[in-house]
């Protein structure tokens, strides 16, 4: 993953499961007089094996993804490159979002909101080893983190209860959330109790309704990859 950040014709792999985003994103980015090369890959297991195959200057990362989350992406490319520019292309505006994105080791952060011009701007900034985040989150980033503003609850949920909580809300039973983050049906369970613990949830309901309050759910075609909320979650289960 060795990053050839000033030579022209730089190589920028874009990571995202909406094939119509990827290629509004590759339009965008094509159009500059940089003449950066374009790759498209649709989950992050598509993403590590290119990325191990092929050298990169760039990554763009959905949050957002079924499957490998975007933070957990990130995670994996900074175990094997710590140098690698990774800016976030996210539908979320909220701050905790940027800075769990930050934390993992992502360079920049834009929301999908932004203007072109302002992806642009991001991409050139971390391609050339600086760091970025969306003006309209700068502020209330910087005030989160100096401790000006109230810190949400589910802020202080670790990553992998984050992503626990987003597939209990999304109606995934405890055996398929074991699954597909390779644990134990049992761990999956504590972290549920852990979970409503720190977000001072007495039920799964109650959980579901925090998650809408502060705009955790998952975007709708990952809700249907992980399966609808709504008439997925029996009573009784992940308790």
């Amino acid at each position: 993953m060795n990053a050839t950040l000033h030579e022209p014709g730089l190589r920028v792999l874009l990571v995202d499961d909406h094939t119509i985003v990827r290629e509004g994103l590759k339009r965008i980015l094509e159009s500059t007089r940089e003449g950066w090369n374009i790759t498209e890959e649709s989950s992050g297991f598509r993403a590590m094996d290119n990325l191990r195959h092929q050298d990169c200057g760039l990554v763009i990362v959905d949050l957002s993804m079924p499957g490998m989350s975007g933070l957990e992406l990130i995670r994996r490319i900074r175990a094997e490159s710590t140098r690698l520019p990774i800016l976030v292309l996210s539908m979320h505006a909220e701050e905790e979002y940027a800075l769990r994105a930050f934390k993992a080791g992502a360079n920049g952060y834009v929301t999908k909101d932004s203007a072109a011009e302002e992806l642009v701007v991001a991409a050139r900034k971390v391609a050339n080893g600086g760091t970025y985040v969306s003006t309209s989150l700068a502020e209330r980033v910087v005030q989160q983190l100096n401790g000006s503003v109230d810190v949400p609850r589910h802020a202080r949920l670790s990553e992998r209860e984050m992503e626990v909580l987003r597939r209990i809300v999304a109606g995934e039973r405890a055996g398929d959330i074991a699954e597909a983050l390779h644990l134990s049906v049992k761990t999956v369970s504590t972290h549920k109790t852990r979970i409503m613990e720190k977000l001072q949830a007495p039920s799964t309901a109650a959980l579901v309704r925090y998650a809408i309050q502060h705009g955790l759910l998952l975007p709708p075609a990952d809700a249907e990859e992980h399966g609808d909320w709504n008439h997925g979650t029996q009573p009784g289960e992940l308790t």
